[in-house]
């Protein structure tokens, strides 16, 4: 090579060098600046999700029953955590390392890069020091809650129901994005129904902070932070004195009592026993214990107000009389004969005793099984249905708690289903007429029906809020009360209101025994057999006769007679509530005489 084209070859390499060199730097200096810049303002910049309270629960005379106490949850982001650490977090929190370990690695994907909870109700010290020592413990930080608050001497179990991490399943099926892993959700009652009322809204807050995660202070002093919105109060109806009465009334014995306002629907208590503590799921979990609940052979978790499905006994002798006479096949002054017993398709079933012929009125005093025998078979099971039906058996009363049976009442569709179409005969109505057999109740249902008898048949549908309140745009949202006409003479409900007046004050009545020197109460005991131990013990009733302000339901598991056990609550729980409070009669009306029913 000439001396000239060396030259060309050095200009050549010495120019690739400076271009290198050149690219090299812009890149330094432009492009990765930039990029640099961009992540180092996005890594001092936080962003932190704000959740708010939810929404206070109050009684029917504005007194706090459900509120919120501040609480300390640790969280770790999982993209960021060392697992080296994980047994100083234990240590920290007092918490298993293996579950911390299954809690890292649950999220998947991008959502590795959001805050998980780890444990909530944590102590101050060790926020305290995590706080003075966040340069160990990348990833790793809290968030201050809400947890519930009871300030109240009784439980309201199965009316406020709990909150409790939303599950894998619900986070699926939930319409847009609003929960996260670990956010609290309404599982059961109160808490449940009115979620969306109660939950408020998310509200994001961004704040500036070191590379060893410490914040240093708000971002753009606050200017671009979301506020979140607390959640709605809601005003109840229950009445904390009546409600505390019926717990101690029902104490550890397996049942359930709910009473109504019959005006309006209105529930002023609601108790089903045997219940359980909600602190138990107030903050971190004891999983020993939730565990122990859920395997309960008594089912503390279970709503008997509202989720059992028993026959009622001759607390249905009611709406028997009330189809009797709505269907034509008796009127009030008509009467059916009634021996001790009735003979039907080669079959004898037994009454109380032998009355001959009687009215539906003494029937509904003296309980006479055969008078109910013969008109079931005189409706038919038709009419039957119908009747039940417009009473609100057979469907949902509608009433605000999440998991409400709609029982049964039998058709004629029903029987064919069960027995083959045809091969059933109508001696299945004789049961019936008397409440047993293949008919099931909840106690709500009965309080209903009963309201709706003594108000003349305006039914009420049966709710627990009457009032919701927004604070943050300072409306009430009053609950409509829904009420309905069952369209019968007035005269056939004068009638059944008379016997059940009767059950109580009359010199045969099955109740006589409840009877109060000062306020008239009306109403019918029930005994419904049980092949798998002793008989459930009903009564149903309201007071005063003349103006109903309370109506009551108390069904009693296995407790016998209805008479012996369910009338002297219900009776006294009436009493308590006319009395504003003063006068306490259970304990002397306990002592029952001999009366069956």
């Amino acid at each position: 090579m000439d001396g000239k084209g060396k030259k060309y070859t050095i200009i050549i390499i010495c120019l690739s060098v400076f271009f290198l060199l050149a690219g090299r730097l812009y890149k330094l200096q432009i492009i990765d600046q930039m990029e640099y810049g961009l992540e180092s303002r996005k890594n001092s910049i936080r962003k932190i999700e704000v959740t708010p309270p939810r929404g206070l629960m109050l009684d029917n005379k504005n007194k706090i029953v459900v509120d919120n106490l501040p609480s300390y949850a640790l969280t770790i982001i999982p993209k960021k955590f060392d697992r080296n650490k994980i047994s100083e977090v234990g240590k920290l929190i007092d918490e298993d390392t293996i579950r911390i370990g299954e809690l890292i690695d649950k999220p998947q994907g991008t959502n590795r890069f959001n805050p998980i909870i780890i444990k909530r109700r944590i102590e101050f010290r060790a926020i305290s020091y995590l706080e003075e020592n966040r340069e160990i413990f990348p990833g790793v930080d809290y968030k201050i809650e809400s947890i519930r608050n009871y300030p109240i001497n009784y439980r309201g179990s199965h009316i406020f129901g709990y909150i409790g991490e939303i599950s894998d399943a619900m986070l699926e099926k939930q319409e847009g994005d609003y929960y996260r892993q670990g956010d609290l959700v309404g599982i059961t009652g109160l808490e449940k129904y009115y979620e969306l009322q109660l939950r408020g809204e998310k509200g994001v807050k961004l704040v500036t902070a070191d590379v060893n995660g410490k914040i240093l202070g708000s971002y753009n002093e606050g200017r671009d932070d979301i506020k979140s919105l607390n959640g709605s109060d809601l005003y109840l109806t229950i009445d904390s004195e009546l409600q505390n009465y019926c717990e101690r009334l029902l104490g550890g014995r397996r049942g359930a009592i709910v009473v109504m306002n019959p005006n309006n629907g209105e529930i002023l208590a609601l108790v089903s026993k045997p219940d359980f503590d909600l602190t138990i799921f107030s903050g971190e979990k004891d999983n020993e214990t939730i565990a122990a609940l859920f395997s309960n052979p008594n089912f503390p978790m279970f709503n008997r107000v509202i989720q059992t499905r028993y026959p009622p006994g001759s607390t249905w002798k009611m709406m028997m009389a009330m189809a009797g006479m709505g269907s034509g096949k008796i009127t009030p002054g008509s009467t059916i004969s009634c021996g001790g017993s009735f003979t039907y398709g080669g079959r004898t079933w037994s009454d109380h005793g032998s009355y001959g012929p009687i009215s539906v009125v003494k029937a509904l005093e003296v309980s006479a099984n055969v008078f109910f025998y013969k008109l079931a078979l005189m409706i038919g099971l038709d009419n039957y249905n119908k009747y039940s039906k417009m009473f609100g058996f057979g469907t949902k009363t509608g009433i605000d708690l999440p998991g409400e049976t709609s029982g049964l009442v039998p058709s004629t569709e029903y029987f064919d289903k069960v027995y083959g179409e045809g091969k059933w005969g109508k001696g299945l109505l004789v049961s019936l007429g008397i409440g047993q057999g293949e008919l099931g109740v909840s106690p709500v249902q009965m309080v209903a029906y009963t309201s709706a008898i003594c108000m003349n048949g305006i039914y009420s549908n049966p709710h627990l809020v009457r009032q919701i309140k927004n604070l943050n745009t300072g409306k009430d949202e009053i609950v409509e009360i829904k009420q309905r006409k069952i369209e019968l003479p007035a005269s056939y409900f004068q009638a059944v209101k008379r016997g059940m007046y009767l059950v109580v004050n009359g010199g045969s009545g099955t109740a006589r025994n409840v009877k109060s020197g000062g306020y008239s109460l009306a109403g019918k005991t029930g005994t419904a057999q049980n092949t798998k131990g002793n008989n459930h013990s009903w009564f149903v009733g309201f007071a005063p006769f003349d103006n109903p302000q309370i109506a009551v339901c108390v069904l009693g598991e296995n407790q016998g007679w209805g008479n012996e056990f369910a009338a002297p609550l219900a009776a006294a729980i009436m009493v308590r509530y006319l009395s504003n409070y003063s006068e306490d009669v259970y304990s002397e009306l306990n002592e029952s005489p001999e009366i069956r029913d």
